[in-house]
């Protein structure tokens, strides 16, 4: 395991990275008084409930409860894992991330240098695959063969797509300088070794389309066949940094063209990908010849609304949605549309956007079948609806799959259509079909305690931390969230932090959850009364602690006489008391 990011380089990064920037530059945002505002990327409206605080540091939907930091954001719209998003916010801001020492540091640094010289290898093949369709002696006809296609040089210089020439060690000879890196050449499936130890490269005579993640790293290839026998697409095997089931071939480059994906299409193959970017549909991508996996699909989901499948009408073609259906139920939430368009026979994007315009395509892509039309088209194909063993074998089929479907919305839908199909009513079936055991109620909103207005207006004002000293005693208080309270005043007071940073210290911890809701809790206060209020609350913890330790010493005088101390306490305790009572 690579050495852990320091919780300092965490901190440092959240001061200088401005959550305003970052948001923009994927959502366009806009000044409403002190905040910034967009319509909601994570979920479908047509006004903005999306708020983004500069003060803060942490952005808000008032309609869907996203919320976060500028770590959040990137994690939650690229679609990125934790680790991969102090990365990437790192990289906006020019840094290197720093990684601490582990039982075993060295092993830490030897992976982190391993991983570093994969892309930097995976990098210099497609640069060389990239060279040999400019300088290769069999160019001219694989040049004449991308135009054949439609294809300009600009979009293959977009998609760095190059030429693996027909040659047993082109690429060997090229990046294989001793045994070291010809093993890291096998390792990463750019080369293979036979039984009599013989190198080889694995890709011969293809036009070679680099595969990107979400950072735009090369990770692994597709290979074309241009003529004769053999597989028409020779995908990369699965490596230590490519995993076909989590990439999408074209979604880096779609990300590039378009500030803001209003819609991403699902297509079969690269070069589907490339012919609808040459006409300028710029958010299509490919599932790397694999149905579409559920992690690629939440990636989607992640960033864009609207998803097409766009499949060829065959019985294969049907079989890839039907799959990306069912992998897509548990990931169908309001707000978000999964459509399915399937193309006449002996046609694909790549032949059928050459010969319609990008104009009528986009015209299909639009009247694509709906989620809930294709749903029981596929499921009716072959069943008697007007039979009653018809209507059981449907509702046996379309049973367990509507369980599973996350939203609300969409399960009503499908069982109303249900039900219409099986002349029953919806009421009927709802006792049958059950949410997904991980659907969530909608939140009710938190019962305001004392303890819980304090501890949300220091998560959302910290800078109140600083306007009370610390009382330690109150440790002793007996009151739910004392501990919690006085430990995020204490951080408060150490140093001065925005919102974010002061949760961030607090992930992955058990309180994480409740301070990321008292962080949008609303507390409806003017700035200038928000310190009084926090002022009056403090005192009254203190008041309580006053009263419980009075309480505690009278009870201890029943029992035994009180020490000389123990009076004095008592009395300045009963005093403190008296004066409270005349304010």
């Amino acid at each position: 395991m690579a050495g852990l990011i320091p919780k300092s380089f965490i901190h440092d990064l959240l001061e200088r990275a401005d959550v305003v920037e970052v948001v923009d530059s994927r959502v366009p945002l806009k000044k409403a008084g002190r905040n910034y505002q967009a319509c909601c990327p994570f979920h479908n409206e047509k006004s903005p409930s999306f708020t983004v605080a500069p003060d803060k540091q942490f952005y808000h939907c008032f309609g869907c409860g996203e919320h976060g930091n500028a770590i959040d954001f990137l994690m939650k719209f690229d679609g990125l894992e934790f680790p991969e998003a102090i990365e990437e916010l790192a990289h906006m801001m020019g840094l290197e991330v720093p990684r601490e020492t582990t039982a075993d540091p060295a092993a830490d640094a030897k992976k982190r240098a391993q991983e570093s010289s994969d892309y930097e290898q995976m990098e210099r093949a497609a640069k060389f695959f990239a060279h040999q369709l400019r300088r290769h002696e069999n160019s001219a006809a694989v040049i004449d063969y991308l135009k054949g296609r439609g294809l300009s040089g600009e979009i293959v210089k977009q998609f760095q797509i190059g030429y693996a020439p027909d040659a047993w060690d082109g690429l060997l000879s090229a990046l294989a300088k001793d045994q070291r890196s010809k093993d890291q050449l096998v390792d990463l499936k750019l080369i293979n070794r036979n039984e009599q130890g013989r190198y080889y490269d694995f890709f011969r005579d293809r036009v070679m389309f680099p595969i990107r993640d979400r950072r735009g790293r090369v990770v692994g290839f597709g290979g074309r066949i241009l003529d004769g026998d053999g597989p028409k697409y020779l995908n990369s095997p699965e490596t230590r940094i490519f995993h076909k089931g989590r990439e999408l071939y074209g979604f880096y480059e779609a990300r590039q063209a378009n500030r803001e994906l209003e819609q991403v299409v699902i297509v079969e193959g690269y070069m589907d990908v490339v012919a609808l970017a040459q006409a300028g549909i710029s958010y299509a991508v490919a599932s790397l010849g694999t149905a579409t996996t559920t992690d690629q699909l939440q990636m989607l989901f992640r960033a864009t609304r609207r998803v097409v499948c766009c499949y060829d009408g065959d019985r294969a073609g049907r079989d890839a949605a039907w799959r990306a259906l069912e992998n897509a139920l548990p990931l169908l939430n309001d707000g978000v549309e999964l459509s399915f368009l399937f193309l006449p026979d002996g046609e694909d994007p790549d032949t059928l956007v050459r010969k319609i315009g990008a104009d009528e395509f986009r015209k299909r892509l639009d009247k694509a079948q709906s989620f809930t039309d294709y749903f029981f088209a596929h499921l009716t194909d072959t069943i008697d609806v007007n039979s009653d063993s018809g209507k059981s074998l449907l509702l046996k089929q379309a049973k367990p799959l509507i369980e599973r479907v996350g939203s609300e919305f969409y399960r009503d839908t499908l069982m109303e259509r249900l039900a219409r199909l099986l002349r029953r009513e919806a009421s009927q079936l709802a006792a049958q079909i059950k949410a997904p055991a991980t659907q969530k109620a909608p939140q009710d909103s938190l019962k305001m305690t004392p303890m819980r207005r304090a501890i949300g207006l220091l998560v959302q004002h910290p800078q109140l931390g600083r306007e009370i000293p610390l009382h330690s005693e109150l440790s002793a208080l007996k009151q739910p969230g004392i501990q919690l309270l006085l430990k995020l005043h204490e951080q408060t007071q150490a140093q001065e932090l925005t919102s974010a940073q002061l949760l961030e210290l607090w992930r992955g911890e058990p309180e994480e959850k409740p301070l990321r809701q008292l962080a949008r809790w609303q507390h409806h206060l003017d700035s200038e009364k928000v310190t009084q209020e926090f002022f009056d609350i403090f005192a009254y913890f203190i008041d309580q602690f006053v009263e419980q330790r009075a309480n505690e010493l009278l009870e201890k005088e029943r029992t035994a006489p009180l020490n000389k101390v123990e009076k004095q306490e008592y009395l300045t305790l009963l005093q403190y008391l008296k004066d409270r009572g005349k304010r």
